[in-house]
């Protein structure tokens, strides 16, 4: 049946004699039409509009963009790089004696806490790694400056927070469509003002090298060779990053790589390092920055399923057989007792990878995103079997190292680091009073080594199978008993205000400190 209604029927006409005569209607004014083409008008004036705005955004966003690449540029300071020269300078011969210890700096990307066996209850084998770790020390509080790529790797090496080294972001190849949104950030590589380790120990007579992955710059000026090291061997981004070559100092030596064979590769040229540098007269350091166990993930084939931790530790023990190698080597050739060993990680674990009884992931500023393994093992130098709890971070690596080699800081800039070595050598139970959690350029968190306490904190409510957050909600502020609760579960904010408050007071000390001289130049 019709829903619709049936037409109206036309009124009986009368025609009887007396009806009046009919006569013409004048005729009506049409109003009701005009009203529909008004209102007509008006929606497709509110359509075009509305399908205008994305497009004018779309514009602008894209002539925002194009204006930020072709005007962003890096924080180039010349009157520093000309101050970082004349420290340099006056370093020469600071190692001449024959007696200051090589450096062999391990750095793997995206290895949990709890990955290696000398760290926990793992199904992973490291059998090389945990004998470096009962000879040497294990810092089980020890913090990657950041909890990305680019910022820990920037800060380690120059031990200056990420902002200070003005590298506070993670970098994409400037050949591909993703640098733009670098330029949009400002973001860029390391300039040349910034002093960094290899830097620092090639000017005073260390023979030093690179091998694995670099990522704190592809231009002219931010490269490896740029910054102390003499050869370089390797990635200049992570191995999911395109293009991923290997290089050979400038030039490219692998346009393309299998991966399953990266490890070896690497190794091999470790070892040969080693052999190298037992013929000369002059200390090493070495920066042994593997790209493993970073997604996606590659083992050489005799490695595939020997771990009981999956693919992951398949990897993982491939990396442990390498450091077995490099440290034989470094035994049969009489350097080890006087080589220091630090084997670390630059952010927890992605994807895979154990981050321990700890809130978090890489690229998160809880525990779980910058806690990581850090070994220690120098005979000569430091005491084995030891275990230290006290909080460090991966800005305090430059001043040890300098520390130990008995080599001076520059002065003309903030250091944000404090020397590990009367820490390590029990002279001191604190390195540093405060440590500070960096996401890009916005301080997140300060701890004072036990407490820590979050300014703000997004927070994403998932379900599993959903592709997309139901919700995102900023938290805090939060107060966390690390000591206590190393999960970071517990807020305890309101029973212990007046640690919060000396938290929450430091973190905006540090604010404004940063605001008024953020690279901390001093002179």
């Amino acid at each position: 049946m019709s829903s619709e209604l049936p037409p109206e029927s036309p009124e009986p006409r009368d025609t009887s004699p007396d009806a009046p005569a009919e006569t013409s209607a004048p005729e009506e004014t049409v109003v009701e039409p005009r009203r529909k083409r008004g209102r007509g008008k008006k929606v497709l004036k509110a359509t075009g509009l509305t399908l205008a705005l994305p497009g004018a955004a779309v514009i602008a966003g894209g002539g925002y963009v194009g204006f930020k690449a072709l005007t962003s540029s890096p924080d180039n300071s010349p009157e520093h790089e000309a101050s970082k020269d004349e420290y340099l300078d006056a370093l020469a011969g600071t190692t001449s004696s024959g007696e200051a210890p090589n450096v062999l700096l391990v750095y793997y990307d995206d290895l949990g806490y709890e990955d290696l066996g000398f760290m926990g209850d793992t199904p992973i084998k490291t059998p090389n790694l945990d004998a470096l770790a009962e000879d040497g020390a294990v810092l089980t509080n020890y913090h990657s400056p950041s909890a990305v790529c680019t910022p820990s790797r920037a800060a380690m090496l120059t031990g200056r927070l990420a902002p200070r080294a003005g590298v506070p972001e993670v970098l994409f190849p400037s050949s591909g469509a993703m640098n733009l949104m670098n330029l949009t950030a400002d973001a860029h590589g390391l300039t040349q003002a910034e002093i960094t380790i290899p830097d620092v120990l090639q000017a005073s007579g260390y023979d030093t090298g690179m091998i694995g992955k670099w990522h704190i710059g592809d231009t002219e000026g931010s490269k490896p060779n740029d910054f102390g090291f003499d050869s370089f061997l390797g990635s200049l981004y992570s191995n999911d990053m395109a293009p991923f070559s290997i290089y050979q100092d400038e030039e490219v030596l692998l346009e393309t790589v299998d991966q399953t064979e990266l490890d070896a590769f690497y190794t091999d040229a470790a070892v040969d390092f080693v052999a190298e540098a037992a013929e000369s007269d002059d200390p090493f350091f070495l920066y042994f920055a593997h790209n493993f166990p970073h997604e996606p993930l590659f083992a050489a084939e005799e490695n595939e399923g020997r771990s009981d931790a999956g693919l992951y530790g398949d990897v993982v023990e491939g990396l442990d057989d390498g450091i077995g190698r490099i440290v034989d080597e470094l035994e049969s050739t009489g350097q080890l007792d006087n080589t220091i060993i630090v084997v670390t990680s630059d952010n927890g674990p992605w994807f895979q990878g154990d981050a321990g009884d700890h809130r978090g992931r890489k690229g998160m500023v809880y525990e779980g995103g910058q806690l990581v393994p850090f070994i220690v093992h120098w005979p000569d130098g430091v005491e084995g079997g030891q275990t230290i709890d006290t909080m460090t971070m991966g800005t305090d690596l430059m001043p040890t190292l300098l520390d130990w080699i008995d080599i001076p800081l520059p002065t003309d800039r903030a250091i944000d680091g404090s020397s590990m070595a009367p820490l390590i050598a029990g002279e001191s139970d604190e390195v540093s009073e405060f440590y500070y959690y960096y996401a890009g350029s916005e301080l997140m968190a300060v701890s004072d080594g036990r407490y820590k306490y979050h300014a703000r904190t997004p927070y994403l409510y998932t379900l599993s199978g959903d592709v997309f957050t139901i919700g995102a909600h900023v938290k805090g502020p939060w107060l966390f008993d690390l000591e206590a609760d190393p999960s970071e579960s517990y807020d305890i904010l309101d029973s212990n205000p007046e640690i919060g408050e000396r938290l929450a007071a430091e973190l905006e000390r540090k604010n404004a400190e940063m605001e008024e001289n953020l690279r901390g130049w001093v002179s």
